[in-house]
């Protein structure tokens, strides 16, 4: 069988929409329309843009992915009632290809929520889809916790849907409770017993609590699913989703047993990988497969050996594959702006003229303190650069800190609040400490401090920090990251940022009222 002749398996991602519903990892509007485009150009079939009626931010955002996608299909979110999917249209009907996918929870756990009987369900159900389907023809519908519910009742659920027009039936593992062998046969037995269903595209959105949603997706795609909801880095509530990269190599690689075709641009991957770590505050683990900084590495003398013989021996895919640079020749001072242009490209970044010339005078400032300048630590400039927002409340102008080791640690800094400096002193168990406690000082808030993680993005006592906080005031989460040589000065900026978030965070409207009486963080 050649690659054309292949099964074609669509690929759905849920960054912008499960993805961002992990606690602190909400994305500002400007930050929703860059990933979106990120995954129009390399070849997502859905974008699942977000969930319409949650709030006005999202409407507005789901919207506007919809009138600025180019290929990719456009899909929002939508309860089983009519207002819900109403709101839902009125953000994607402006797409190319709008796609309206309402759900409801089906299994005997989920059906006590809104206390319907079977019959009552049923005719919701129906009633819903008809609706959804009278205003788009592309609609998707969801059988919430579908690997909970018993078989009878969900091939009864998914009839109604199909007779009621959905053209997709989706097949959530919610709670990440199913395995392998148990995915397959779910989708098998649909396949066997449900009229019409060789009329419809299963799909199956696999959560990793149990670590098995690459496998679970995976198994499913094989018993007859043609469409694998995922997102990137795995991102999403809880324990994660399937991985989009995880799946998509995987039938990449071993197309030999899994002989499937996708239309992923796999190049790209490494680009929006790190786009999607930055921007959610979510660092990707260094073991993680296919992205984490270590997927590529060889430490072991026997593994060093094989690859410089073969690079076969130990790596089964090429780096260059998924986006990765295959040089890691440092820069350094003396290096000009065309000679930083060019690598940053070949490392997924086009910058327009005046975003490279910011970069570029940090990336001098840089080279001034650090012997070599490595592809992290440009990566490292390029996702702090986009992290500075000329509206931010505050902004770090200067930072001192004296330490010793008889007594409390001093912390002298001066912040731009609303563009005034004003600058105060502090003192604290420790450097970063003490400097936390002179924001504080500057910018009374009840925030609480709930991640405090740091990684230093290249080897060497010369090397940049990149620091993640994570910080939470009135079930409001919001993460920062910054990166520097200074470990304290990265830390503190990294605050900053996570406050700037959280003060655009009040700011933003408030969900409906309805909307928030109902728990629909776990949606599918």
């Amino acid at each position: 069988m050649t690659k054309a002749d292949q099964p074609r398996v669509v690929i759905f991602d849920t960054t912008l929409r499960d993805g961002e519903q992990s606690p602190g990892a909400t994305m500002t509007h400007t930050e929703k329309l860059e990933i979106a485009a990120l995954l129009d150009d390399m070849g997502v079939d859905i974008i699942e843009a977000g969930f319409p009626i949650a709030s006005e931010g999202d409407f507005a955002a789901v919207s506007e992915i919809a009138k600025l996608a180019q290929t990719a299909t456009i899909c929002g979110l939508a309860r089983a009632n009519f207002k819900d999917i109403d709101r839902c249209w009125d953000a994607v009907r402006h797409a190319r290809s709008p796609r309206i996918h309402p759900f409801i929870g089906t299994s005997p756990l989920h059906r006590a929520i809104p206390n319907l009987t079977m019959d009552q369900m049923a005719e919701r159900i129906h009633d819903t889809v008809t609706h959804a389907r009278n205003l788009c023809d592309n609609v998707q519908w969801s059988p919430m916790d579908a690997t909970r519910t018993e078989h009878d009742y969900l091939c009864r659920t998914v009839e109604i849907a199909i007779r009621a027009g959905a053209t997709t039936i989706n097949i959530p593992d919610t709670v990440g409770y199913t395995a392998p062998r148990e995915s397959a046969a779910l989708i098998a037995m649909l396949l066997e017993r449900v009229p019409g269903a060789d009329q419809v595209i299963f799909a199956t959105h696999c959560h990793n609590d149990l670590g098995m949603a690459t496998a679970n997706a995976l198994a499913a795609v094989e018993a007859g699913a043609r469409q694998i909801e995922c997102t990137i880095n795995g991102l999403g509530e809880r324990a994660g989703n399937t991985a989009l990269e995880e799946v998509v190599m995987a039938m990449k690689v071993r197309n030999d047993i899994m002989p499937y075709r996708t239309g992923i641009d796999t190049t790209r991957i490494m680009n929006i990988s790190r786009k999607v770590a930055a921007v959610s505050g979510f660092p990707v683990q260094f073991n993680k497969a296919i992205v984490g900084k270590n997927a590529f590495a060889h430490e072991s003398g026997i593994h060093q050996d094989g690859m410089l013989k073969n690079a076969e021996t130990f790596e089964i895919m090429r780096p260059v594959d998924v986006g990765l640079s295959e040089s890691s020749l440092p820069l350094g001072k003396h290096s000009g702006r065309a000679a930083l242009r060019s690598k940053l490209r070949d490392l997924g970044y086009d910058l327009a003229d005046n975003q490279l010339n910011d970069v570029f005078v940090r990336f001098k400032a840089l080279a001034d303190r650090k012997k070599e300048v490595f592809d992290e630590d440009l990566i490292a400039l390029v996702q702090d650069e986009e992290r500075q927002e000329e509206q931010d409340t505050l902004q770090v102008r200067r930072l001192r800190v004296v330490c010793g080791t008889d007594g409390p640690q001093e912390a002298a800094l001066t912040l731009a609040i609303d563009g005034v400096d004003r600058s105060i002193e502090a003192t604290g168990d420790g450097p970063v400490d003490a400097a936390f406690k002179a924001v504080k000082m500057l910018y009374p808030h009840g925030a609480r401090l709930q991640l405090y993680q740091v990684h230093a993005v290249t080897e060497g006592t010369d090397a940049q920090a990149t620091v993640s906080v994570r910080i939470e005031e009135d079930g409001r989460i919001a993460t920062g990251q910054s990166a520097d040589t200074d470990t304290i000065v990265a830390s503190v900026k990294a605050y900053v940022n996570a406050l700037n978030r959280l003060i655009q965070r009040r700011q933003k409207s408030a969900p409906d009222a309805d909307v928030k009486s109902v728990n629909f963080r776990d949606a599918s």
